[in-house]
């Protein structure tokens, strides 16, 4: 039995470097406690709303 979950390492590796980014700007953004907090909510939604404006953008 072989599986194909090397394939698919890699993209891993990609996204959480996308993270790693997007909490890093999202932190020099945020100016309180409640902002940074924020910030790394942010850094971890932010694909979601990223596809979201995508797809809102094709379809119209």
């Amino acid at each position: 039995m072989s599986s194909n979950t090397g394939a698919n390492a890699g993209w891993g590796g990609t996204y959480f470097l996308a993270i790693v980014g997007s909490a890093v700007w999202f932190w020099q953004q945020a100016d309180g406690f409640w902002e940074h907090v924020g910030a790394l909510l942010q850094a971890l939604v932010w694909p979601a709303f990223l596809i979201y404006d995508v797809f809102e953008a094709l379809n119209s």
